[in-house]
């Protein structure tokens, strides 16, 4: 929820300060107008269904010949890597050996998602004033990874082994035996199960560097992916196949005229 609102005020920050931008831009000629052939950044993102760190990617904006509604238009390519969490994921920490554990986590689920789309021009800097806004929108496959997630299991005969969460096992443990910690992240990746899904976005885009060839800005944006079965991240838990999520993403690269 705290994410939700953050992303809420931070987009409508940036909307004010758009309505003020063009307001005191609007009087200027085009002509005075930054333009630039490519745009390639990487970036660090978050989004309301991961943790704080929810991702990466590499973007990229080509221009085009044509104009749409009279603004530069571009050709936008993108690659994302992030990190999905259920709403129903609570981390624990047992205070004699400090070992952490999300109890009822089966998977993992990793999204890569290839993007492409357009990218339009919506208010552009003049000479080396203000910030230059785009909108963005773009679709592509999305690549879900489920992979499972380890846990310490303590045996009958004294003995801890590391293998995935099963909700039939792990649940029914008795007094001698049961689970002492979560096993390793790097664990587990030959057994990651693939699901394949389609994914569509909308989102903004804020450049606010003050150096026209090395830029810093931010995308904030919406989200809807949808896989072809549920992905099954948590086993006491209603899981999903549709997914819908905000996001900002704060990235920094470079630009070529």
């Amino acid at each position: 929820m705290m994410r939700v609102k953050l992303l809420l005020s931070v987009s409508i920050l940036f909307a004010i300060s758009t309505d003020i931008y063009a307001q005191r831009k609007g009087a200027k000629i085009e002509e005075n107008e930054e333009s630039y052939k490519t745009f390639t950044s990487v970036g660090i993102s978050t989004n309301t269904n991961s943790g704080i760190l929810g991702g990466a990617v590499f973007r990229q904006s080509s221009a085009l010949p044509s104009k749409l509604f009279g603004k530069n238009q571009y050709r936008y390519l993108a690659l994302e890597l992030v990190n999905v969490k259920h709403p129903k994921e609570l981390s624990t920490q047992d205070f004699v050996t400090g070992a952490r554990l999300v109890y009822g986590k089966q998977n993992y689920l990793f999204v890569l998602r290839p993007e492409y789309g357009r990218e339009l021009t919506l208010f552009n800097r003049h000479e080396d004033e203000g910030i230059s806004i785009s909108g963005i929108i773009a679709a592509g496959p999305s690549l879900g990874l489920e992979k499972p997630y380890m846990v310490q299991f303590q045996t009958s005969d004294g003995r801890v082994v590391t293998e995935p969460f099963d909700p039939i096992k792990h649940a029914g443990s008795s007094q001698t035996t049961g689970i002492v910690g979560a096993g390793s992240f790097f664990q587990g990746f030959g057994q990651t199960k693939i699901v394949p899904g389609l994914h569509i976005k909308t989102a903004m885009s804020f450049e606010l560097s003050a150096f026209r060839e090395n830029v810093t800005g931010v995308e904030i944006g919406f989200i809807a992916e949808a896989f072809t079965r549920k992905v099954d991240i948590m086993a006491f838990a209603e899981n999903r196949s549709f997914y819908t999520s905000g996001y900002l993403t704060l990235y920094f690269g470079s630009k070529k005229k």
